[in-house]
């Protein structure tokens, strides 16, 4: 047992409180539909709860992977996003932050207040194969002299580190 399991709310959903201590990655196991003022139940297979996505996200999930048929065994980052406002107060609520079958990133037109929309954006969710080895480190980078294997680790490897990699793979071309 953890601090963390002292402080779940009691609640049958899952809450923007559940996530202040970071983004988390679910599957999504069933869509249930059920009207009502939170029609949608989406149960994730590692938590407990049901999500109940408001409007807007609802709005994202259709505007990104259609009906919800296809969502079962589709993966999304969830995060508590701190300006959410209900009632014209900042409480905070559950935003999505990336999402699975996605090639790049995209663009939903929400609206925010009476008359004023902005474009929320979700990012394709990219994750690691389960055996495949983690990135390498700045340093292996940097002590690395064959080109090859740069290659394979700039596959595998974030933004940041492919920058290292490619800076890497010059300064060995221009050595030859």
């Amino acid at each position: 047992m953890d601090i963390e399991d002292t402080i779940a709310p009691k609640s049958d959903q899952l809450d923007a409180v559940d996530l202040i201590g970071g983004a988390r990655t679910f599957t999504v196991e069933r869509v249930v539909i059920s009207g009502g003022e939170q029609p949608v139940d989406i149960h994730l297979a590692e938590f407990p709860r049901p999500w109940r996505p408001g409007l807007s996200m609802r709005r994202v999930l259709f505007a990104i992977w259609g009906k919800s048929s296809t969502y079962p065994g589709r993966r999304l980052t969830l995060f508590c996003d701190p300006r959410v406002k209900f009632g014209g107060a900042a409480v905070g609520g559950v935003r999505i932050s990336h999402m699975s079958d996605l090639d790049k990133p995209r663009g939903v037109p929400l609206l925010v207040s009476r008359g004023k929309s902005e474009v929320y954006t979700v990012k394709p969710l990219v994750e690691p194969l389960p055996d495949a080895p983690a990135e390498p480190t700045a340093e292996q980078v940097a002590a690395c002299t064959d080109l090859n294997e740069l290659y394979e680790w700039y596959r595998r490897s974030s933004p940041e580190r492919q920058e290292q990699i490619k800076a890497r793979a010059a300064e060995l071309k221009a050595a030859e």
